[in-house]
């Protein structure tokens, strides 16, 4: 029965000891695997057949996009790599320590084994526990017996384990070569897809700068088209921030009065109390003598000039008080923080498959000559049918048309967040929104293969952020 039990431990052990490390390689590949389908589903938005400039310089910056994932999941890869690279190294160590553990064990069995040969008879432990000189000396001897006998067992068991042990380790440094083989593979399909995109590229790129003057025109074209928008963006915000700065204003107007109100009460309350006082003084005074009535007025008049004085202190003190002073609410101030707190990890401001196709600020298209791009945001290409969501809680403080579509822009705080090139809304000016809640539907282009781009924007009152520093990747 103890046999049976032991070797079911042992199966149990043998069993459980891979799964730790297979789930780490399972986790590594589940996430490669996301990532890997992305990038599939991202480049079925590279599809447009159209040779005009407009298009191709769109589609040089979506293959420019799929290319920085591609890079970016290369690096997982090779990190990945790594993580194996130190997995074989760990088991392989462990591989050694159970192994010199097992030789230590069948040494002192052998030794155990090698002394019970020479005292195997029944007759010789019998002498060896009889011929103790007392009875103590005898239970002593007889408890020894037992526990080597209990002690050679332990050991052989000891030794069957730590061989299940080994075996275990083995397969498992197996699994882990087979697995980084396997990712080394990849990575190199990756890196092959990778120098295709490449390659593809540089064709856009010369057939772009054979259209020189086109492309110049195209973007020139853009450029107005964008300093149209981000005008329109500008001067609704600044609208905002000047009524919120009147909001504020008012309040603090508010606040001043009432308090103001509340210390004309108390000051008109205080004088009824000091006249029915005097009242009551001016009763009992008439019944005392005209002498006694004198010093008693006399000692009034003298009691009330330290209040006349302290009327005219406070008229000076009022005259000096500081103007109320712009901030945000309570509210909006914790808005605000918990805004920041998720700096680059709030989600992205699109729904689907999706590809960052234009950076933040100014920068040059690689590989064409004298052509700048200068993004106030972020253009990102997604599916058709793409829904834009809102990145954080907050309000929507306008909704807005230009050239036929629709925008709207969110006020979280002092953070404001743009959403641009929608076909439709489904929010409202003064309208509550929480995190990735739809507020519209993303434009789809049908003259350009149903293209579909948001715009988004991110400032802090007037000043502009990169978005890609606040957006989880």
């Amino acid at each position: 029965m103890k046999r049976l039990l032991f070797l079911l431990m042992s199966f149990l052990l043998i069993t459980a000891l891979p799964a730790q490390t297979n789930k780490k390689i399972k986790q590594l590949e589940s996430k490669r695997s996301v990532l890997q389908k992305e990038i599939s589903k991202k480049e079925s938005l590279l599809k447009t057949t159209k040779k005009d400039v407009g298009s191709q310089l769109r589609s040089l910056n979506t293959l420019t996009g799929q290319i920085e994932d591609r890079k970016r999941y290369i690096k997982v890869i090779e990190g990945d790599v790594q993580s194996i690279d130190q997995e074989v190294t760990s088991l392989s160590q462990q591989l050694r320590n159970l192994e010199l553990d097992l030789l230590d064990k069948k040494r002192k069995y052998a030794s155990s084994v090698q002394y019970l040969y020479k005292n195997k008879t029944i007759e010789e432990k019998l002498m060896f526990i009889f011929s103790a000189k007392s009875l103590s000396e005898t239970y002593r001897r007889l408890r020894y017996v037992r526990e080597y006998a209990t002690y050679q067992r332990i050991q052989g068991q000891e030794i069957l384990k730590r061989q299940a042990q080994i075996g275990t380790k083995k397969n498992e440094v197996e699994q882990v070569k087979v697995a980084k083989v396997n990712l080394l593979s990849q990575g190199e399909q990756e890196k092959k897809r990778l120098e295709e995109q490449e390659q593809q590229k540089k064709v856009m790129v010369s057939d772009l700068q054979k259209k020189q003057k086109g492309l110049q025109s195209e973007i020139a074209k853009h450029r107005r088209e964008a300093n149209q928008l981000n005008a329109q963006i500008d001067r609704l915000i600044n609208i905002e921030i000047e009524k919120a700065r009147k909001r504020a204003e008012e309040r603090a107007r508010k606040e001043a009065a009432a308090a103001e109100a509340r210390r004309k009460a108390e000051a008109a309350a205080e004088a009824r109390r000091k006249a029915e006082a005097a009242e009551e003084a001016r009763r009992r005074a008439a019944s005392e003598s005209k002498s006694e009535r004198t010093e008693k007025s006399s000692r009034v008049a003298k009691a009330e000039k330290p209040e006349k004085v302290e009327k005219v202190e406070t008229r000076e003190r009022e005259k000096v008080a500081p103007a109320p002073v712009f901030s945000m609410d309570s509210s909006d101030r914790q808005l605000s923080d918990n805004f920041e707190r998720n700096r680059g990890s709030l989600p992205s401001p699109i729904t689907g498959p999706h590809l960052i196709v234009s950076h933040y600020g100014q920068y040059a298209v690689e590989g064409l000559r004298n052509v700048k791009l200068d993004n106030k945001g972020i253009d990102i290409q997604g599916q058709p049918g793409a829904l834009a969501r809102s990145i954080f809680n907050g309000e929507v403080a306008v909704v807005f048309q230009v050239n036929g579509l629709m925008n709207v822009i969110i006020r979280h705080g002092s953070y404001i967040s743009v959403y641009c090139n929608l076909s439709s809304a489904s929010v409202s000016k003064g309208q509550k929104v929480s995190t990735r809640q739809t507020i519209g539907r993303v434009y789809s282009d049908p003259s350009d293969g149903d293209r579909t781009i948001l715009h988004f924007q991110l400032r802090k009152e007037t000043s502009k952020l990169n978005p890609e520093a606040w957006i989880s990747r």
